[in-house]
């Protein structure tokens, strides 16, 4: 498969394949303008104990993946780090919170932060995306909520994600970017595009003023099709038929977990 010049063949599974992975996601983050300067990061799952990920202070456009940090479950740098590339680096600063996606979620193996503007934007005005407005948003996310405020770079990060990242692998992190998960990191870094895709379509209805509802019993066989493709989390069908069921009525889309303005 071809992507903008990236060719992906498949799942990267060995260490340098990853590292690789990495790298290249970096690149379209940056060319894409979902991150700025030194913004974002990225990680993934070696083994049960050992996590992948970008080091602070670089950007993600302009990565080696010899740069990449090898940690353990406490965010600290092991083995193969002393020497080379990656001697004086440390691992991204928003660590803690990608260690909480994978204690909440101990099926995925990676994780992506980054700055969306679209997304961003949409969370300061509080305009939520935790509603069903794209069919394969609904079939592949479910929703996106919007977490918290929490201070970059700090623990209180992992704190507002826990609740959310069990149910959804996507979120909007208020004022601040987006969390996506993934089985790789090439699954995460999509979730990322559909993510900002939908937020740029939802600020392009605000400004048009209006939109449609889907028609009836529309959503619930999109629902049906989430759950067949085994991607429903238990207890997510009725939070998605609550939020979904309120669009139709009335054009309300209420967030499962969080209050916002919604149009």
């Amino acid at each position: 498969m071809s992507y903008g010049g990236y060719q992906k063949s498949g799942s990267a599974t060995t260490e340098r394949a990853i590292r690789e992975e990495i790298v290249r996601v970096g690149q379209l983050m940056h060319s894409r303008g979902y991150v700025t300067a030194t913004d974002g990061n990225i990680s993934a799952r070696l083994d049960r104990e050992r996590f992948i990920a970008t080091p602070s202070g670089l950007s993600k456009g302009a990565m080696s993946p010899d740069q990449m940090v090898v940690i353990d479950w406490e965010g600290k740098p092991v083995g193969g780090n002393r020497y080379g590339a990656a001697r004086d680096l440390k691992p991204s600063s928003e660590i803690l919170l990608h260690l909480e996606a994978y204690r909440q979620r101990p099926e995925i193996g990676a994780v992506v932060h980054a700055h969306p503007v679209h997304a961003v934007t949409l969370s300061i005005a509080g305009v939520s995306l935790a509603r069903c407005l794209l069919p394969e948003v609904i079939i592949n996310l479910g929703m996106i909520p919007t977490t918290e405020y929490a201070t970059p770079a700090s623990p209180e990060g992992a704190v507002v994600i826990r609740e959310l990242i069990r149910q959804y692998d996507a979120l909007i992190l208020q004022r601040h970017g987006s969390v996506t998960i993934g089985k790789d990191v090439w699954e995460a870094y999509l979730n990322l595009e559909k993510l900002e895709n939908v937020a740029e379509i939802t600020f392009k209805l605000l400004q048009i003023g209006r939109e449609l509802p889907f028609p009836a019993g529309a959503v619930e066989k999109l629902l049906d099709k989430r759950e067949k493709h085994g991607l429903m989390l238990p207890g997510q069908r009725e939070e998605l038929e609550a939020a979904c069921g309120a669009c139709q009525l009335s054009g309300y889309c209420p967030s499962p977990r969080r209050s916002q303005v919604v149009f």
